[in-house]
């Protein structure tokens, strides 16, 4: 495979965390092969991302109807798809595929080197989910890799913010009970310090209720936005502070100091893979972490 013409698709489905944690797969291509063209088969709420943050050179929607016939034993290929998988030297796939229907079908579409990653890590695996998805790539002599998430290429935007929150998350057991959140900025807003509050379509009711219990000029929200819209925002933030989330891997790869309120989840596979994010638990799970501590944490990280 000659490196000026070298051609890599990466196809990752799953939440914001799962791609932000994919990201080092990029940067390990793109260092070995740095005249290649990489591209991204993936969700489209959260590949602009990786194009925006120049770690791919183009991304395609997972969702197109089409694919679904590759993932039907010996599928009709659509004659569009089939040149597009065709023009691929290597493709990498982390798609849940336990009877090889959809590797088949793609490689039946050209010259390509197949290789199928996991499409999450095992619970009892030991290892960090970047170091479990970089091990696909030692199939291609990449056996040496920065596992970490980043984002350098994002700008960011014209407001500055001293903290960024985000008090949701995809699940509400990964969830600060809300009143605790409402206390913390709250003594926020009374340290004179410019908090942005960011919500997505899951987090509507604690996002209403914090609007409803705080009344702080210094406090603004962002919901519902573009990812690339957030990452923005958070550029220009002073720090994070949230929870188990996919929007606190993307602060991390960002480059942001932060505190993860953590729950249940193993943190040795899903914590923030970041030198300058902290993760604060409390001796009852999330209930017994008080706001106090927060903020101590966000004044003295090494605390």
């Amino acid at each position: 495979m000659s490196e000026a013409k070298g051609r890599f698709l990466v196809i990752r489905g799953g939440a914001i965390g799962d791609f932000i944690l994919t990201l080092p797969v990029f940067a390990a291509i793109r260092e070995m092969f740095p005249n290649a063209h990489i591209e991204v088969l993936g969700y489209p709420n959260v590949t602009p991302l990786a194009v925006a943050g120049g770690a791919v050179d183009g991304a395609r929607n997972i969702d197109a109807r089409p694919l679904a016939s590759y993932f039907i034993r010996k599928g009709e290929s659509d004659a569009e798809l089939k040149d597009y998988f065709g023009s691929f030297h290597v493709v990498i796939s982390y798609l849940y595929d336990p009877d090889g229907y959809f590797q088949n079908n793609v490689k039946s579409c050209g010259e390509i080197q197949f290789i199928q990653g996991p499409h999450r890590p095992g619970e009892d695996d030991g290892c960090h989910a970047a170091d479990v998805l970089l091990k696909p790539l030692e199939q291609i002599a990449i056996f040496v890799a920065d596992s970490v998430p980043r984002l350098s290429g994002i700008e960011g935007g014209s407001d500055h913010h001293d903290v960024a929150v985000h008090p949701g998350s995809g699940s509400e057991s990964k969830n600060w009970p809300i009143e605790q959140w409402s206390v913390l900025l709250n003594a926020l807003a009374q340290e004179n310090k410019r908090v942005l509050v960011i919500g997505g379509e899951a987090d509507g009711p604690r996002i209403k209720h914090l609007k409803e219990k705080l009344n702080h000029e210094s406090i603004t929200y962002l919901e519902c936005a573009p990812l690339t819209e957030v990452a923005s925002a958070l550029r220009s933030c002073g720090s994070f502070i949230g929870h188990d989330s996919g929007i606190a891997h993307l602060a991390a790869a960002l480059g942001l100091p932060g505190i993860s309120l953590w729950g249940e989840t193993n943190q040795t596979i899903w914590a923030p893979r970041s030198d300058s994010f902290k993760i604060l638990k409390g001796g009852a799970g999330l209930a017994g972490i008080d706001a106090n501590q927060v903020l101590n944490s966000l004044k003295d990280p090494d605390a």
